[in-house]
């Protein structure tokens, strides 16, 4: 059998020669492929590796022989028997599409295909590496979906083993605008010496598909260094998507994330921002208990801890148990600093001046702790204060500077004049009734 093989594909490769030196592209085309079927039908892989090496490196090989023997042979992958013929498979098709931009695509699906291998074997860190060796945002030919799939295997691969580093290195690769684009349109012909884009595999999802993927995977780039404002937005972001909001079952776990990471946000203008258009959204009707809670978060009154932890206690903690996991480690210490911070910016508003001490009570807090919060929020500029320690008197005004009081004594006498214009405006007037009257 292996003989009447060998001389089978040693006739065929005869007729692949002269088809070559004719330049009879084809011809060569057919020739590679009958190799290649004769091998896979007699299922002699070895030999099947070593006449791809050997067609590959033929003297002045088609560029169209070469494409069309590595497209075949990734047909066969799949059939292999076992694991190890499959890697072998797919590293002898990887060593030829090496360095040849005209099989570029084909090399990037066979270096994801070994991949997913390794990361099922459980070898991660192998799995990442590989993938990083193809830089698919620079081929021209792949279809947009596709090199989105790719980019975000490389993201995931790198938070699977914890290189947040290169994880977000890689995922700015990806504009979010790219998943915005209307997929509707009819697509532009190319013209005259534009690359062909080629279609994108079956099993590569939709654009929209690809948004929830790529926030997923910023969820949890940004839960890694406690960033929820960028969470919240990422969670917004889903929220958005036209599947999501159409399923109940659905929207209600997100929009419940946005609100507590949105509590738990650091006061600044985004989140006051994200505060305010989600407190009008409709749906959050829904949710009584947190729409109550962004509420009270908007409106400038103090917030009780104790209170507000035992109303919300069950829904922080049932939080486990809903889309995305619990909230962080570090979320219930979060949650508290926060309600301090807004109640320390409350009375801001309020006080221009007040003792460290009433200052304490309102907070429901110890001297030491109003102190240490009060500084904390100085320090990020996130208020201004200043503490005279001694008289234990916390002042909120800030200091002016020589453009600002210059700035207001000239409003001062702008105000001055205006009002002594209106007055000697008044006075004439009078003045000229009372003549008026004196004459009749």
């Amino acid at each position: 059998m292996e003989e009447n093989l060998d001389a089978a594909v040693d006739s065929i490769l005869n007729v692949e020669k002269q088809m070559r030196l004719a330049g009879d592209v084809a011809g060569t085309r057919k020739a590679v492929i009958d190799i290649l079927e004769l091998c896979y039908k007699a299922r002699a892989w070895k030999t099947l590796n070593d006449q791809i090496v050997l067609l590959s490196k033929r003297r002045g090989q088609l560029k169209q022989a070469v494409t069309a023997m590595v497209q075949k042979a990734m047909q066969y992958i799949d059939d292999t028997p076992d694991i190890e013929t499959r890697i072998e498979l797919i590293k002898t098709l990887n060593n030829v599409s090496a360095g040849k931009i005209y099989v570029e695509i084909e090399r990037a699906r066979l270096i994801k295909k070994l991949a997913k291998i390794k990361e099922e074997q459980g070898l991660i860190s192998e799995a990442a590496d590989l993938m990083q060796e193809i830089a698919v945002e620079t081929f021209g030919a792949m279809a947009k979906t596709e090199k989105i799939a790719f980019i975000l295997d490389q993201v995931r691969l790198c938070l699977d083993r914890q290189d947040y580093v290169r994880a977000q290195i890689l995922s700015r690769k990806i504009s979010p605008r790219v998943f915005d684009a209307d997929a509707s349109k009819g697509k532009k012909k190319p013209k005259e010496g534009d690359n062909v884009v080629e279609e994108a595999p079956a099993d590569i999802p939709s654009l929209l598909e690809l948004k929830h993927i790529y926030y997923e995977l910023m969820i949890r780039y940004h839960s890694h260094n406690n960033d929820y404002l960028e969470i919240c937005r990422s969670y917004k972001a889903i929220y958005g998507i036209p599947s999501v909001k159409k399923d109940p079952a659905q929207w209600i776990p997100v929009l419940r994330k946005i609100c507590w990471y949105l509590v738990l946000s650091p006061h600044d203008p985004m989140q006051s921002s994200l505060l305010n258009s989600t407190l009008e959204d409709k749906n959050l009707s829904e949710l009584p208990n947190f729409h109550l809670l962004l509420k009270q978060l908007v409106t400038m009154e103090v917030i009780h801890w104790a209170s507000l932890w035992e109303i919300y206690k069950v829904e922080f903690e049932n939080e486990k148990n809903l889309l995305g996991g619990s909230l962080g480690t570090k979320a219930e210490e979060d949650l508290k600093l926060r309600i301090i911070e807004h109640n320390i910016l409350v009375v801001s508003r309020y006080y221009s001046r007040i003792t460290l001490k009433r200052l304490a009570d309102l907070l429901c807090l110890s001297l030491q702790e109003a102190e240490k919060y009060l500084s904390d929020m100085v320090v990020s500029k996130a208020l201004a204060a200043k503490i005279d320690r001694p008289i234990g008197i916390v002042s909120f005004q800030t200091a002016k500077g020589s453009n600002d009081i210059l700035n207001s004594w000239a409003m001062n006498l702008e105000k001055l004049l205006d009002l002594v214009e209106k007055s000697c405006h008044q006075i004439h007037k009078e003045t000229m009734v009372h003549k008026a009257v004196l004459r009749a």
